[in-house]
């Protein structure tokens, strides 16, 4: 690992990427890395799509940390069955705990925040990771298009049921984090205001664009409300990761292994999930990230600005550092989830 610059420590193993497994960090050695094996003993985390792709790896290195981590699952069976392998593996110290809640469902939301502050008393590090990709066209129980509402609204309605533990939970030495889980695939498209829900005008690609969009207007809203009380927020693009999320791309997995075999880009840029897991635990518990945000990660570094779509480089577009925009969907999303600024 480099050392000369701590907001980029990996620069050389991203800088010729070789594809699944090469040498870019693990979600694992990133927490090895920054010195932090049971060394946040009596911190409490929370990570919303725990049960599969990088939302495991997540959960398995931030146990690492000896941290508390609760696991939002919508699955008791499958979510068990996670905590229990973690578990038979894990050095970590701390407790792994299950908070079932649906995403699909602003009422199960409520519920399951409400779970967890019965649990628990404290919480220094929301991750909010889980996400739908590419869905045919739906709605949710309460009538929202169903990327938006369960990759932003059920997200934005958990984090301002949680604001005051993390409020509360914020100390000098280590400031409260929310980590919103974006993707590259926001360049496709910036929120639309005048029709959130798509109706008539729906497209899987664009949807999913605008509700990644969304996470990072989000996150560094977060940052201008609740930065200077210790609550900080980025936003992290994982990279391409080849796992359910992608379900609805490929009708089948013989097309999947073929569009991988064709496209040469996409198998250099191809990450395992741990490695794919690794930038959003860098920016849950590195150092350097410390009473920061309103920033976009990605490769375990600052993102820069790239107007074109770009795989192997990746890069943000401007748009998502809109003042007025960010403004703009916070009220559309109080009002949407029916809660006060």
């Amino acid at each position: 690992m480099s050392l000369r610059d701590p907001a980029n420590p990996y620069a050389e193993a991203h800088a010729d990427p070789q594809g699944y497994g090469d040498a870019r960090p693990t979600s694992i050695q990133i927490v090895k890395d920054e010195g932090l094996v049971n060394a946040m003993t009596g911190n409490v985390m929370f990570v919303t799509g725990s049960t599969s792709g990088i939302g495991i790896d997540t959960v398995r290195a931030l146990h690492l940390t000896g941290a508390d981590i609760y696991m939002q699952a919508r699955d008791m069976k499958k979510a068990e069955a996670v905590r229990e392998e973690i578990l038979s593996k894990s050095e970590g110290k701390g407790k792994l705990e299950i908070v079932l809640m649906d995403l699909d469902s602003l009422d199960s939301v409520r519920a399951g925040a409400g779970d967890f502050l019965a649990k628990a008393q404290k919480l220094n590090v929301l991750v909010n990771n889980a996400g739908v990709r590419n869905t045919p066209e739906s709605r949710t129980v309460d009538g929202f298009e169903t990327q938006f509402a369960v990759n932003h609204l059920a997200h934005f309605l958990l984090f301002k049921l949680l604001l005051p533990i993390l409020l509360s939970s914020s100390t000098a030495s280590f400031n409260s984090r929310v980590i919103n889980v974006t993707s590259g695939a926001h360049k496709g498209s910036r929120i639309i205001f005048e029709n959130p829900n798509l109706h008539g005008i729906y497209n899987p690609r664009m949807a999913y664009s605008q509700s990644k969009t969304a996470n990072i207007l989000m996150a560094n809203h977060i940052e201008r409300l609740y930065g200077a009380l210790g609550v900080h927020a980025l936003s992290v693009h994982p990279g391409c990761i080849s796992t359910n999320l992608q379900r609805f791309d490929m009708r089948t997995e013989k097309e999947k292994e073929e569009y991988l075999r064709s496209n040469s880009v996409l198998q250099k840029v191809l990450k395992s999930t741990g490695q794919g897991a690794a930038t959003q635990v860098w920016a849950a518990i590195a150092k350097v990230w410390e009473g920061k945000g309103g920033i976009y990660l990605e490769e375990c570094r600052k993102g820069h600005q790239c107007e074109e779509p770009d795989m192997l480089n990746g890069g943000y577009k401007a748009f998502i550092f809109d003042e007025e925009a960010e403004r703009k969907l916070w009220d559309m999303s109080c009002q949407m989830v029916g809660i006060s600024e």
